[in-house]
């Protein structure tokens, strides 16, 4: 849509994104003119839309709360973003058909020409590798975002397994933070009493980031085993996530980092020279240091949460492994050659 029409959709579109604009910058934004901007305010207002006039250094515009706007006003980046974010929700483990029946509602009220393009957009979206879908009740996701949202403190009751229940595993990583779940029964535990801070999505699951009050230090619980109470609890100050960035302080948690706010590497790192040449294994290395050495040599740095599960790693890239160092790293492949030994007793050559 051209012309003034069009500008002033463009107008509702860019008031409803951000609570006040300067009056130069949409005349910028909409390549006209202060005084143009100006009378297509007068417009909206004249169609009953409540603008009001701001004050400051450079003067501007506010959609007051309460107005009603035209339904989905969506360029095209946004309705191919908005297509592309739902479809992958639906393919997630944390949703349901809740997505595909929101995609079709959109779809319904969009322009023809939007229509299209949302049409053309198909997505698949694959499950994490290792991790069982977990659908999060809608009810919990609302009741926690609240919590956190107003600084209430939150009681809630938590379903957990053998291994969550345990202080650590037998490689020393903290149990809480286990990007991995074991099929185990889950069990009712205690409640819970704690700061909501952050929801965090993670590997296809929803991560409530917060201060366990009866711990006194921060933990993630996953919100699909988690059922909070009523009423919620006094207002609390929000304490700074260590870092300043939740999701880097949630992966490092996960990493088993000894000071996730600080340090988000593994805190167990090696280096290894591996027979085989770096364009057969930079395809499967994530946060490594590959260097190569030759046509059929090459350099690894990379981390694991235990050096087991380093020495362990490093044996799935099918190849001949030299140990630079540290001295652990060595011990733990070892360890490993024993196990491996113990458990191809018998088999038939």
């Amino acid at each position: 849509m051209s012309g003034t029409p069009g500008r002033l959709l463009s107008l509702l579109s860019l008031l409803q994104a951000r609570r006040d604009w300067p009056g130069g910058v949409l005349a910028d934004r909409l390549e006209v003119s202060a005084r143009t901007v100006r009378r297509d305010v007068d417009r909206l207002r004249e169609l009953g839309y409540p603008v009001r006039a701001t004050t400051g250094p450079d003067g501007g515009y506010r959609l007051e709360a309460g107005a009603h706007l035209p339904p989905l006003l969506f360029d095209d980046e946004q309705a191919v973003a908005l297509a592309v974010a739902l479809q992958t929700a639906a393919g997630g483990a944390d949703a349901s058909d809740a997505a595909f029946r929101a995609l079709a509602t959109v779809r319904q009220v969009l322009p023809a020409r939007l229509r299209r393009q949302v049409d053309t957009v198909r997505v698949t979206a694959a499950p994490t590798p290792g991790v069982p879908a977990a659908a999060v009740d809608p009810a919990v996701l609302l009741a926690v975002s609240a919590a956190a949202r107003d600084h209430r403190v939150l009681r809630f009751a938590y379903a957990a397994t053998a291994r969550d229940r345990a202080t650590a595993t037998d490689d020393g990583a903290p149990a809480e933070h286990l990007a991995r779940d074991p099929a185990t029964t889950a069990a009712p535990r205690p409640s819970r009493r704690v700061e909501p801070h952050h929801v965090v999505s993670r590997g296809g699951r929803l991560y409530l980031l917060c201060w366990d009050l009866d711990a006194d230090a921060w933990r993630t619980y996953r919100l699909d085993r988690l059922s909070p109470g009523v009423p919620l609890g006094p207002r609390f100050v929000p304490r700074p996530v260590p870092g300043g960035d939740p999701a880097a302080f949630v992966a490092a948690l996960f990493r088993g980092a000894a000071d996730p706010g600080r340090d988000d590497r593994w805190p167990c790192r090696g280096e290894v020279v591996l027979h085989a040449s770096a364009a057969c294994v930079a395809p499967h290395v994530e946060d490594g240091v590959l260097e190569p050495l030759g046509p059929d040599r090459c350099r690894l740095s990379v981390g694991a949460w235990s050096w087991r599960a380093l020495a362990a790693t490093l044996l799935r890239f099918d190849a001949e492994v030299e140990v630079v160092g540290p001295p652990e790293l060595a011990r733990a492949f070892a360890d490993l050659a024993g196990r491996c030994a113990r458990a191809g007793a018998g088999a038939t050559p």
